[in-house]
């Protein structure tokens, strides 16, 4: 670990609300003014309540007032409703309906154990931080329960009156199991008693038995009984379902295709092996979520990685956030008891749901299930023409740069570059940073062999990437291992630059050839997730790409970037000074406009300068997919912002942003949203896109996403967000069919690779030095390689 050198070097002069000031970085994110109106019970209700914003005689002074911002909590809120919108969709097909589902109670979990956690956290501290939104951190508590509830409710009424008869059509029931025939009940006991209850093991609460440690996430059964003595308190008791079986117990059901009962019905059925059946008073289930994130004070820890592993193993023991309560006799009488034993409060913090709790667990019911008219068209991405039957990948990067459109092309461009470095004798160093990959990935192993045949391999790990800390731990020190340099980035901050550089002997000199990606450099995700990565060999980004690593695994000082724009060096300045420069333009009567996609937009000093911009009269579209803290379409203020936002088969994930800059056009890339975290407290990269045919395709994305009308939502002043309508009869584009058929396309159709989905077949060739010939295609048949 190394202290990050401090620099003022910047690529641009700070714009209008810019703050260089190093406690910019802590300054909490825009938010709403009015938490009223997220008590609707809508799924498309307001991030905040209506505001009041009377007709603007000239423009509205930006800074100060509460009212332009909505709440980053209660606007993440309103994705998730996006995300349950697409469950509710009967355009989707049933099983993808079942998995939009999932998405939404996995993604609760997660905001309850980060996001629910720091503010309850906060209301115990005694200077509260107050966001530009004005809600106090007990005040966006109670916002988020009344939502959250609304939510919860919607999801349920959902599952019960929607998806459960659904699934009954497609042949696929969960019962309880005394719906069960003679027979097959009497096989489930049998299995019970082979395979269930000898595992079990029940905890009475009494002053001897003090209340169990619940862990995160884990389904328990809570038991009523009678003393006795009537005169006594009822007694209470838990039984933990085992996390080690699967919930979901097959069953046969007359005129079912496939039946389950869930494990803690089962259990449930035989409380009474545990307790005299007679004196049961009700049993139900019940789910503890707990704060799950990490405190790690780098500068006392000697061994971030050590630091890091004991911080796991106190994390199971944080505090208790929500608990959820399923159907069941005797759980209204004991919530309070379950509450006092949690600490939890019981008014903001308990959830009573009608049917399984965390029906993400469920999607076991359709896992192995193949039937194609209830999920999305079989689709594979493809390998691009450039990289199909290449023997030298290294001479088409070195003619062009290359940009690959994930998922609708292979990831295996990729690895298989890293794969043919690994092999190269002509290959000198690899250096990566890798925040989150499969454990399986071929990445690794190529940088592992790399390494192993005494290459320079350097891995920049992030073992702080949230939720992902034990699984980099292993694979930390497994490349360690093969001779791999792992460093665990710079003090303070995280590494999540997606950056490769691979350095090569060529003829009498050296050449650097570089990845960059808006995504991670993991195989699963990228099938999973919309991003962009280029290849370059272009001299200047391979100079910054050297000092960058230089400066993450060394005391190097920062350099004057060539290209390269590095958080937190300057991206929060540039960002900035590009949108100022569109204002400057606009006044000026040139050519002004800002289009952008990215996953969330919360730093004020940004959402000033675009307010600012468009008061100046900049044409301003935005595509966030998640967090959105700015108010569009306020007039005097926003009145020229148009905020989208996409939620699709797909997980919208790349940051593209493009300057109209008087009709000098600039198009960039970025693994940074625009959020303060990005901007100050990690190492992010933004590049410019350089080639014309390049940017040329990069202005195509954005134009399609922002012409989307099938799976596009839009954000009013007020926060709320409705689907986009279309005239009845009018041509629809979703944009993400769009580019999985633009990817195809891009296919000769008489290839036999394209019909496959491009399968990338790594050769294990070396390339060989450039001669002056254009070596892209080699002719003849297909060479055989490993798959």
């Amino acid at each position: 670990m190394i202290d990050l050198p401090s620099s003022s070097d910047t690529t641009f002069a700070s714009g209008p609300g810019g703050d260089s000031d190093t406690a910019q970085a802590d300054r909490p994110a825009a938010g709403s003014g009015d938490s009223a109106g997220a008590r609707s019970g809508a799924s498309a209700a307001p991030a905040s309540g209506p505001v009041s914003i009377p007709a603007a005689s000239g423009p509205i002074p930006i800074e100060g007032d509460p009212n332009h911002y909505l709440n980053r909590e209660l606007s993440w809120l309103e994705f998730n409703a996006r995300v349950l919108a697409e469950a509710r969709s009967h355009e989707v097909p049933l099983f993808e309906r079942l998995k939009f589902l999932s998405i939404f109670f996995s993604n609760l979990d997660e905001f309850f154990m980060v996001r629910v956690a720091g503010l309850q956290a906060q209301t115990l501290r005694t200077i509260a931080e107050v966001p530009p939104d004005g809600l106090t951190p007990h005040e966006q508590l109670v916002a988020i329960g009344a939502r959250v509830h609304a939510l919860v409710d919607d999801a349920y009424q959902l599952w019960n009156s929607d998806l459960i008869p659904a699934l009954q059509r497609a042949g696929i029931v969960i019962v309880k199991p005394d719906e069960l025939g003679p027979t097959e009940l009497s096989a489930l006991d049998d299995r019970f008693r082979t395979d269930i209850f000898p595992i079990l093991t029940p905890i009475a609460i009494d002053p001897g038995h003090p209340f169990p440690h619940l862990r995160n996430k884990m389904i328990n059964l809570g038991i009523m009984f009678s003393r006795e003595h009537e005169a006594q308190e009822p007694g209470f008791a838990v039984i933990q379902v085992p996390p080690m079986l699967s919930r979901l117990m097959k069953v046969r059901v007359e005129g079912a295709t496939r039946a389950f009962v869930l494990l803690e019905d089962v259990i449930a059925r035989h409380v009474k092996d545990f307790f005299p059946s007679g004196r049961l008073r009700g049993t139900y289930a019940f789910r503890v979520t707990r704060n799950w994130d990490l405190e790690i004070d780098e500068e006392e820890g000697e061994d971030l990685l050590e630091t890091i592993q004991a911080e796991l193993r106190r994390r199971d023991r944080g505090n208790a956030v929500r608990l959820e309560i399923g159907i069941g006799e005797g759980a209204g009488t004991s919530v309070q008891r379950l509450c006092r034993a949690l600490k939890v409060d019981a008014s903001l913090a308990v959830y009573r749901v009608p049917g399984p709790l965390h029906i993400a667990d469920l999607m076991g019911i359709v896992a192995d299930d193949e039937r194609r008219e209830h999920r999305d068209e079989p689709f594979s991405p493809q390998v691009p023409p450039l990289f199909r039957d290449v023997e030298d990948i290294f001479a088409v990067i070195r003619e062009q740069d290359v940009l690959l459109h994930h998922p609708y092309e292979s990831f295996d461009p990729i690895a298989e570059f890293v794969s043919r470095a690994a092999d190269d004798p002509n290959v000198l160093a690899i250096k990566q940073t890798l925040y989150r990959t499969g454990g399986d990935s071929p990445i690794l192993k190529a940088l592992a062999r790399a390494a192993e045949s005494g290459k320079q391999v350097t891995a920049i790990v992030e073992l702080k990437a949230r939720f992902d800390e034990a699984s980099n731990i292993q694979w930390a020190r497994t490349l360690e291992q093969s001779g791999v340099q792992v460093i665990y980035g710079l003090l303070g901050l995280k590494t999540h630059a997606k950056a490769l550089l691979v350095v090569r002997r060529e003829k009498d000199r050296l050449r650097r050839y570089v990845h960059l990606s808006t995504g991670n450099y993991n195989p699963q995700t990228a099938r999973l997730y919309t991003d962009i990565g280029l290849f370059t060999a272009n001299r200047e980004i391979g100079e910054d790409m050297t000092s960058l690593f230089n400066l993450l695994t060394g005391y190097s000082a920062p350099p004057k970037w060539n290209r390269l724009i590095v958080a937190p060096l300057g991206l929060h300045e540039a960002v900035l000074g590009l949108i100022a420069r569109e204002a400057t333009h606009a006044r000026a009567g040139r050519r002004a406009e800002i289009v952008a996609q990215m996953n969330a937009l919360v730093d004020v000093d940004v959402i000033d300068a675009l307010y600012a911009a468009s008061q100046a009269g900049v044409d301003i579209k935005l595509a966030v997919r998640g967090i959105c803290c700015l108010r569009p379409g306020i007039p005097g203020l926003s009145e020229r912002i148009q905020v989208r936002a996409i939620v699709d088969r797909f997980l919208e994930h790349k940051r593209l942003f493009r300057f109209a800059n008087g009709g000098n056009e600039e198009v960039y890339m970025s693994s940074a949203d625009w959020m303060p975290r990005n901007f100050h407290r990690r190492v992010e990269l933004m590049v410019p896109i350089i080639e014309p045919a390049i940017r040329s395709r990069v202005d195509d994305m954005l134009n399609t996403v922002m012409s989307d009308t099938a799976k596009t939502w839009e954000l009013a002043s007020d926060g709320s967000y409705h689907k986009l309508q279309v005239p009845s009869g009018a041509p629809q584009l979703r944009s993400q069919q769009r580019f999985v058929e633009l990817a195809r396309e891009r296919v000769k159709l008489s290839d036999p690779l394209a019909r496959g989905g491009g399968r990338f077949h790594i050769l294990r060739v070396p390339a060989s030095a450039p001669d002056g010939e254009s070596r892209h295609r080699k002719g003849g048949k297909k060479k055989k390689g490993l798959p």
